[in-house]
């Protein structure tokens, strides 16, 4: 009976190793960041297929025999790799393109194709959006390398609103309404610019900048909300002239809601984006937790450095000292990252 299981014992052990090391490469999956997860995955489907070659390797079969099920195995990944490679291999081959270019991250307003929204997750295979519904989109990563990726820069987008008004009001006073509105909603350095002379109407567009992305939506809103309040209240009719030449109303009339003052619009009530991103948002707190880590832990390695580099002891004990101090820092970021990734519904710890 011994003698029967002793050919046998070279494979038990590569099975073994094999699965420890798959097990370990999991468990640091899990406890890593997306970036590491990333090629850790890589990692555990290379080993997985190294450690399938090395059982077939060490088995006590006739070498006939396993130069056929070699050629077998082969034949099998060949036509894995044929079938799939428009959609696993190719996933997987764009997400590492995507990983490496690293032009959008977590928390990013992303534009692709007719999907938009925050990035709220990303992986091997497939891209997570969470969308202005709040619903969660997930596009395959080949999806992303094929079709055109607009990213809103962190540092500023333009808010834009149109609004179609009639040639018997003067341009100036529109302009400055517009203007006036683009002020009143927080956005910087506004501009108006004149779209379209149409047949019975004149298309404007007033644009400006807003620097808190984060409230991108009820940012557009806003303005939306502010030229109202400015055409209105400079008495100019957000109507069609086609309505005001077909009703049987007095040349005279106007057509604008009644004032009323001391009520809270809607738009001022509070910022949907708290409800609508708050996956993306937690992602972002999260990412942003991770790259604070990296720097404190960056600075204890300079600090290090200079105090192995200075010769005064008193000064090298206390860059010591200051590096022991960014070490903790980062440890305690690093695992309110982790808390924060394993839990995205509780509230984000303070990172400081």
């Amino acid at each position: 009976m011994l003698e029967r299981l002793l050919p046998w014992i070279p494979s038990a052990l590569t099975l073994a190793v094999g699965v420890l090391v798959l097990g370990a490469a999991r468990l640091y999956s899990a406890r890593g960041d997306k970036r590491t997860s990333l090629w850790v995955q890589v990692v555990v489907i290379t080993a997985s297929l190294v450690l399938l070659v090395a059982i077939l390797a060490t088995i006590p079969v006739e070498e006939s025999l396993r130069g056929q099920l070699f050629s077998l195995l082969g034949v099998v990944l060949s036509a894995a790799i044929a079938l799939s490679s428009t959609t696993f291999i190719g996933n997987a081959m764009a997400g590492l393109m995507l990983g490496i270019l690293r032009n959008f991250r977590p928390g990013d307003f992303v534009r692709v194709g007719e999907h938009v929204g925050r990035v709220s997750g990303r992986g091997l295979f497939h891209t997570e959006l969470q969308t202005e519904t709040s619903d969660l989109t997930t596009l395959p990563n080949m999806f992303l390398v094929t079709n055109a990726v607009t990213v809103v820069r962190a540092s500023g987008t333009l808010v834009t609103a149109e609004a179609s008004l009639g040639y018997d009001v003067s341009r100036h006073d529109i302009e400055a309404c517009l203007l006036e509105a683009a002020v009143a909603a927080g956005l910087e350095e506004p501009f108006v610019q004149i779209v379209e002379l149409g047949d019975f109407s004149v298309l404007y567009r007033v644009s400006g900048l807003l620097k808190e992305v984060k409230s991108l939506i009820s940012s557009r809103s806003r303005l939306r909300a502010e030229i109202l309040d400015a055409l209105h209240g400079a008495e100019i009719e957000i109507v069609s002239p086609n309505f005001m030449n077909s009703r049987a109303l007095p040349p005279e009339s106007k057509i604008l809601p009644a004032k009323k003052r001391g009520q809270l619009s809607a738009v001022e009530a509070g910022s949907p984006e708290s409800i609508v991103f708050d996956k993306a948002e937690a992602a972002a707190e999260t990412e942003a937790l991770k790259d604070e880590a990296a720097a404190h832990q960056a600075a204890a390695e300079a600090l290090e450095e200079q105090a192995r580099q200075t010769e005064d002891e008193v000064r090298a004990a206390t860059l010591a000292a200051e590096a022991e101090r960014l070490k903790a820092e980062a440890e305690r970021v690093e695992q309110a990252a982790a808390e924060r990734e394993a839990n995205p519904e509780r509230e984000s710890p303070p990172a400081r």
